[in-house]
């Protein structure tokens, strides 16, 4: 049985792209093993959005070489946004790599695999197998993708079959806003949106096999079937989406990321207040805190338009968790417009941050921009912003003690196998002891501690019921009750 390891760089997108490819080599009989030096078969699965991110795909593929040489049975390949955007090229640079498959390609990758390991296997053992590329044109339409053997409903069954209690389902490829400093309307395209009957099918089929929570994914989330479906009442597309999706039976929660700040209007916020499935957590990536920056970003909104944004959704919901992504060292960013972040990191105190310094992509207009900023100047502001953020995250931690959260058990701690994990609704990790029964299921967990950004906590035995004897919803993170 020919075993494969995949390790996944980038978002929560990409590892959606592994998980879809590891159940299609599963159900080719092959085994999925936790390190490289027990495999036949290695993929990484790339992302193109940071240098870091391409340079430790690199570095990994690199140092495989040594294996390679000793092991010239074992197939290894580049998946995803840099495989798209470097292609070839990485065929060229790297003697050992045999198969480079774009962002558009996925549901097709273990008929490569196969095809290759059964070329490397008939050959001499000092012989390796030429590398081949099967790359595509990143405007590949998702109606084209939805109707090649494999894609959406293999994904669909491969996520049922894992028995998992939370699933991603993808709801659109591709983004249309091309900030300044992104490459990823490159690497996966223009936007193309699912049809609501097609996605509604996919989140019936895995709640009826245990699946209670669905986070819908997309490049731009909130912006879903703009260009493609009609508003209804004043009801923008992805709006009608979350309403059709909140009423399947059996569904507990629903998330959704990550949305863009323009994509919030009046429609979304009411939703979030009269939608009791919606979670109470919203991503809202911010980049920055100066105007000045944010234009040359091509973010189309303001700091102001941001502040007033968070104090509409605080509004509707006293208590909910948001979090952010922002962006440090952004070409021309002066000691001012970096002061103006910070400034708004403090005052809109955020329950975490991701936080990145800025990394010029090639064939971006950002990369262009002659004022950049020194790598030692990044990285001070990064750790200062990182300092304001574990402050916030830690007081909103700590506002927890003491209190019972609904969370929804999700397996094993990582960091302590002997212990459970679950997420709040705020989208928290809680971890606490427990039976193992307990994976899979709705529990209110008492926080007893609360350490950087993980709680630990007791399960309350005793659960509230209505009169019809059914649980109780219990919003906890915002104490507010259905």
């Amino acid at each position: 049985m020919p075993k494969f390891f995949i390790k996944t760089y980038g978002c929560q997108m990409n590892e959606r792209d592994s998980e879809q490819v590891a159940h299609s080599l599963i159900a080719r009989g092959y085994q999925r093993v936790g390190h490289e030096a027990e495999a036949d078969v290695v993929l990484l699965n790339t992302c193109s959005v940071r240098d870091m991110a391409d340079q430790k795909a690199l570095g990994k593929m690199g140092m495989l070489g040594r294996m390679a040489k000793e092991r010239p049975h074992v197939v290894f390949g580049f998946l995803g946004c840099m495989a798209q955007t470097r292609g070839e090229s990485l065929l060229k640079n790297l003697s050992h790599v045999d198969l480079v498959v774009g962002t558009q390609k996925f549901h097709r990758v273990a008929d490569y695999v196969e095809e290759l390991v059964a070329r490397k296997t008939a050959r001499p053992a000092t012989i390796t197998a030429p590398g081949y590329s099967r790359m595509d044109d990143p405007r590949f339409s998702i109606v084209d993708v939805a109707e090649e053997i494999g894609s959406q409903s293999t994904i669909r069954d491969q996520q049922i079959a894992a028995l998992q209690a939370t699933a991603f389902v993808s709801i659109m490829q591709g983004c249309n806003m091309h900030c300044t400093f992104c490459i990823v309307p490159q690497t996966r395209g223009a936007e193309r949106s699912r049809s609501i009957d097609e996605i509604v099918r996919e989140v019936r089929d895995l709640v009826a096999h245990g699946v209670k929570e669905i986070t819908l994914l997309g490049q731009i989330v909130n912006l879903y079937g703009r260009h493609e479906f009609p508003k209804r009442d004043n009801k923008s597309p992805f709006v009608q989406l979350l309403e059709t999706v909140h009423e399947i039976d059996g569904l507990e929660r629903l998330r959704f990321t990550s949305p863009h700040p323009i994509g919030f209007r009046d429609d979304l916020i009411n939703a979030l207040s009269r939608l009791p499935k919606l979670a109470e957590h919203v991503h809202l990536p911010l980049q920055s805190g100066s105007n000045k920056i944010l234009k040359a970003m091509h973010r189309a909104y303001t700091a102001e338009k941001y502040v007033d944004l968070v104090r509409r959704i605080r509004q509707v919901h006293n208590g909910i968790a948001i979090t952010t992504d922002i962006i440090v060292g952004f070409p021309g960013e002066t000691e001012s417009d970096y002061k103006l972040t910070r400034d708004l990191v403090e005052q809109i105190q955020f329950d975490n941050a991701f936080i990145f310094r800025y990394s010029p992509r090639r064939d971006t207009p950002a990369a262009k921009i002659p004022e950049q900023v020194e790598e030692s100047v990044k990285e001070e502001r990064n750790q200062d912003l990182l300092r304001i953020v574990n402050e916030s995250a830690r007081r909103a931690g700590e506002r927890l003690i003491g209190r019972a959260v609904e969370i929804l058990c999700e397996g094993p701690s990582k960091t302590n196998s002997a212990r459970l994990m679950g997420r709040t609704r705020g989208n928290k990790i809680v971890v606490f002891e427990g039976d193992r029964k307990l994976i899979g299921e709705i529990l209110d967990v008492r926080v007893q501690k609360a350490n950087g950004f993980s709680l630990y906590g007791t399960p309350v035995l005793a659960t509230s019921r209505d009169p019809n004897g059914d649980r109780v919803r219990h919003r906890t993170d915002s104490l507010w009750r259905t």
